[in-house]
């Protein structure tokens, strides 16, 4: 009997790698993009010569600074989005106020309200009359063949490419990732990470936000805490040209050419326009009151922007993938600096102190080497961290290696680690605008957070009993996991782990770095191995201090004892503490097993008394009086310990060799 199931699994895996391998010839790619090619529309609705374009404060912004910029005295207006709800606004409303042209690249690109709104305002602005570019990761690309199919049909301004298919597929289900994973590793693992939004050429949007629901706060039970960059100046044609590069590659295919979109439309033809219903219309409705409003727009977006200097862009190119491309990107006086290179070449130059948020604390080799060689100098700068705890995680296989290697990040590297709780106290977070139905359904209660409350725990500890159900049984939606999305290990370390109470939880997703105070850096970047050999990247670095200040203080506020726990050394044990810090760190040098219960560090919570006062500096781990006012709080504070607490341990234990690859 076991034989013959062993027969049958193996016809199904053979059967599965030759469907795989199974690559649709020329002439039908041909024959499918002529399909979609004739049915395009070349009907413009508008006559004007600026296309109909939203008159827009942005744009006047931009051309403004284009127009008073020298090769010599370039000048540069920058603004940090911070609030999800701002960051969508401000994209639909650059969409809307396009003349010329649109280019929009991303990893992932959804079809929930969020990602579904931004793609009706791209296909209006078609027809209107600009030249859009739609460029997708195919790992995270639109979730349905049809809706693939019915954008390459859509309109002559509109085309839409797909970087690196793997498998000749737009869309991987689980038995062919696990395909494409034994056959084609190599060009399954190496992405397209870089995010970008450019307007005419003349303004631009960098960052850590992909297109679906949680990186707007419209997530309902999980939403990203995460972080762009609004950049007008000359800078914004470095990164058009960088989207050149990657939608003439060879690795960037028209989505009517790729296998499985080819076959839709030579067996069904072009679908219609694609638009699926908003499952929240009102917040959709909120959201578009104000896209036109000059007023709002310049309030939100121009006054507070910054006049800044010293604005460059980091980027890899498509080369960076080459088979015999070295493992960081191409370098070359007249191409854009690498992402990792010259990230690694700003902290190497830090005298005083870095600021670093990461979602992922997983450093490659280099890294930690710069890291040590810092800690090891005479007068090392301070090296504060945020990042995700295991409760806001959004990826617990990553986290559980950062877990394995706390004892380095404190000793040997002399970091101040602070990790992000799930229910921040005080983070740019709008639960109205989730759209969360707290009050809907049989579980109506009415004891909903008050907006106005000044209370900055309100938003967790006023929970519905739909709310409590959610978390009995987890989250109802997947959020969309950079480290986890899509992947193999989906079902256990693309998704937060089960907490112990009940709520909206945040988990951490923004890159950004500040050296000495001085110089600001926000991207795409995590600061991880897969960013620097595997991800192409990019980064838009700023050296001006007011910049550097007003990035810092949003990292520092991500850091504060209500948002964050402080990671320090445990308390040392009464019994061989001496040996039991060496069995522990042998434990951890060991390339594959790690097997030392006892850890070195742990989580600590700030508790407000008589002479511990409210504060919202982080702590100092390494200050001789930090054990006064904080506590511990354990391991993995808020976690329901189980099953996944096996999981980071089994991972902590044997999945270290993973660590280049997450």
């Amino acid at each position: 009997m076991a034989e013959g199931v062993t027969a049958r699994l193996t016809g199904i895996l053979l059967a599965l790698l030759l469907a795989g391998c199974a690559s649709l010839p020329n002439a039908q790619r041909d024959d499918a993009e002529r399909i979609a090619n004739a049915a395009r529309s070349e009907v413009v609705d508008c006559t004007r010569a600026d296309a109909c374009a939203l008159d827009s404060p942005l744009m006047e912004m931009a051309r403004a600074e284009q127009a008073a910029s020298t090769p010599q005295q370039p000048r540069h207006r920058v603004l940090i989005l911070d609030d999800g709800p701002d960051a969508l606004l401000a994209r639909v409303h650059l969409i809307r106020s396009a003349r010329r042209s649109i280019e929009l690249q991303t990893y992932i690109f959804d079809e929930d309200d969020a990602a579904q709104l931004v793609l009706d305002e791209l296909q209006a602005a078609a027809f209107r009359g600009v030249k859009v570019r739609l460029l997708i990761d195919q790992l995270a690309a639109l979730r349905k063949v049809e809706t693939l199919a019915a954008l390459s049909s859509l309109h002559a301004n509109f085309e839409i490419r797909l970087y690196s298919p793997v498998l000749d597929r737009a869309r991987l289900s689980a038995p062919m990732y696990a395909v494409a994973a034994l056959c084609c590793l190599r060009r399954l693992n190496r992405r397209m990470h870089n995010k970008l939004l450019v307007i005419d050429g003349d303004i631009g949007i960098i960052g850590g936000r992909n297109y679906q629901d949680d990186y707007y706060d419209w997530g309902e039970d999980f939403n990203f805490r995460d972080r762009d960059l609004l950049v007008a100046g000359p800078v914004v044609a470095d990164m058009q040209a960088n989207f050149n590069a990657f939608w003439d590659a060879r690795r960037s295919v028209p989505a009517a050419r790729v296998g499985d979109v080819a076959r839709y439309l030579r067996a069904h033809g072009p679908p219609p326009a694609p638009h699926h219903p908003y499952r929240r219309p009102q917040r959709v409705r909120t959201l578009l009151a104000d896209v036109a409003d000059p007023q709002t727009m310049r309030m939100r977006f121009v006054d507070p922007a910054l006049d800044v200097r010293g604005v460059r862009f980091l980027a890899d190119l498509p080369a960076k993938h080459r088979r015999d491309a070295p493992d960081v990107a191409e370098t070359a006086s007249d191409r854009p600096t690498g992402t990792g290179t010259g990230l690694l070449d700003l902290i190497g130059g830090a005298q005083r102190e870095i600021l670093l948020q990461t979602p992922y604390l997983v450093l490659s080799k280099p890294a930690q080497q710069l890291f040590r060689t810092l800690h090891q100098r005479d007068e090392p700068p301070q090296v504060l961290v945020s990042t995700n705890s295991l409760a806001s995680t959004d990826a617990f296989i990553a986290y559980a290696v950062s877990y394995k290697y706390k004892r380095r990040y404190l000793r040997d590297f002399g970091f101040m680690i602070h990790e992000f709780k799930p229910f921040p106290a005080d983070a740019p977070f709008e639960l109205g605008a989730t759209g969360a139905d707290l009050m809907g359904g049989d579980d109506a209660t009415g004891d909903v957070p008050d907006p106005d409350s000044n209370n900055p725990t309100d938003g967790r500890t006023a929970v519905t009993r739909r709310e409590r159900r959610l978390s009995a049984r987890g989250l109802t939606t997947e959020p969309g996991s950079e480290s986890g999305r899509p992947s193999p290990f989906a079902s256990s370390g693309g998704l937060p782990v089960r907490l112990k109470s009940a709520g909206m939880r945040i988990g951490l997703h923004a890159k950004s770095l500040v050296i000495d105070e001085r110089i600001g850096v926000v991207g795409t970047h995590n600061f991880d191995p897969r960013g620097e050999a595997l991800n192409t990247e990019s980064a838009v670095v700023i050296d001006d201090p007011a910049f550097a200040e007003a990035l810092a203080d949003s990292i520092r506020r991500d850091m504060a004892p209500g948002n964050a726990w402080t990671i320090a050394r445990r308390e040392p044990s009464p019994i061989l503490p001496r040996i039991e810090y060496h069995l522990a760190r042998l434990s951890e040098h060991m390339p594959i097993f790690d097997l030392w219960p006892m850890k070195y560090a742990t989580s600590y919570d700030y508790r407000v008394g008589p002479d511990c006062p409210a504060t919202g500096q982080a702590q100092d781990p390494f200050d001789p009086d930090f054990h006064r006012c904080n506590h511990p709080a354990g391991d993995f504070p808020e976690v329901d310990l189980g099953l996944k607490w096996l999981g980071v341990r089994l991972f902590t234990a044997f999945g270290s060799g993973l660590s280049p690859i997450l």
